[in-house]
């Protein structure tokens, strides 16, 4: 079981996200291992290492839909999966959540309307609606049919609903995965408006190692384990290496020695 939150939602200094010993077990595979970690607020914050190692799972577990969880796991100085964090929270996954039958308007205001319904909150919602497709830069886009965009743009529709309510945690699992340069770097843009001008704190996965140079601070995973959690220029300072990537691989194969160790005392 979950335990307690011990500090209430906008502690000044409270981690936005804290795990201690955090564990997912699927089905006879331990998924995370009894992970340690904490996300500043206000920050972006690069979850990295490659495919399979447990990313997504930990952003399941984090927005509260991932089952079989042991260990503490806060968010927002609220026990994870807590109803009262719904509205705090937007999640973008990695396939695109929207319909392809509905223009990229249509398609806002209908989530726009689960979020916040209600025939006195129509006013709220079109402005809503209307700030989300242009944080997304799809103004010129917004009353086509989502069918007929690109893969870019439907990722950017799926993060436009995430940015409806203005949430306070934003979780992105891989969000520029299969995306050109420029529309990479134009969505990195976009994180750090949002982090910079509405001090809200961002979670973006990734298993594109330049990405992490993007990111304030970053926690790189591998096999279900966090291999480090600290600042690009600390963890390059820490491994004497030249890029996020280096320092990366300088703590995988200092891991599989420090296994290697064990084995051979065993």
């Amino acid at each position: 079981m979950m335990n307690n939150a011990t500090e209430r939602p906008g502690t000044p200094g409270a981690p936005a996200v804290r795990a201690e010993g955090l564990r997912v077990v699927r089905g006879n595979r331990q998924v995370l291992h009894g992970l340690d970690f904490t996300v500043p607020p206000g920050q972006i914050t690069g979850l990295l290492g490659p495919s399979g190692c447990g990313k997504t799972t930990l952003m399941r577990a984090i927005v509260g839909t991932q089952a079989r969880i042991t260990g503490t796991l806060e968010v927002l100085g609220r026990p994870a999966g807590e109803a009262s964090l719904r509205s705090r929270i937007g999640y973008v996954t990695q396939d695109p959540s929207v319909y392809d039958d509905l223009t990229v308007r249509q398609n806002l205001h209908y989530f726009a309307a689960v979020l916040d319904p209600g025939r006195a909150a129509a006013e709220r919602r079109r402005r809503n609606v209307s700030r989300a497709i242009a944080d997304v830069d799809l103004v010129s886009h917004a009353d086509a049919l989502a069918g007929n965009l690109s893969g870019g743009q439907r990722s950017r529709v799926s993060l436009a609903v995430a940015l409806l309510g203005t949430p306070e945690l934003l979780i992105l699992d891989e969000p520029t995965v299969g995306l050109d340069p420029v529309l990479r770097r134009d969505l990195w843009n976009l994180f750090h408006r949002i982090a910079d001008e509405r001090g809200a704190t961002l979670l973006v996965s990734s298993h594109v190692m330049d990405e992490a140079e993007r990111c304030h601070r970053l926690l790189l995973m591998r096999e279900g384990e966090i291999l480090a959690d600290d600042s690009p220029d600390a963890l390059r300072t820490r491994t004497r290496s030249a890029t996020v990537e280096a320092a990366f691989l300088h703590l995988v194969d200092q891991a599989a020695a420090a296994g290697a160790r064990k084995e051979t005392v065993r």
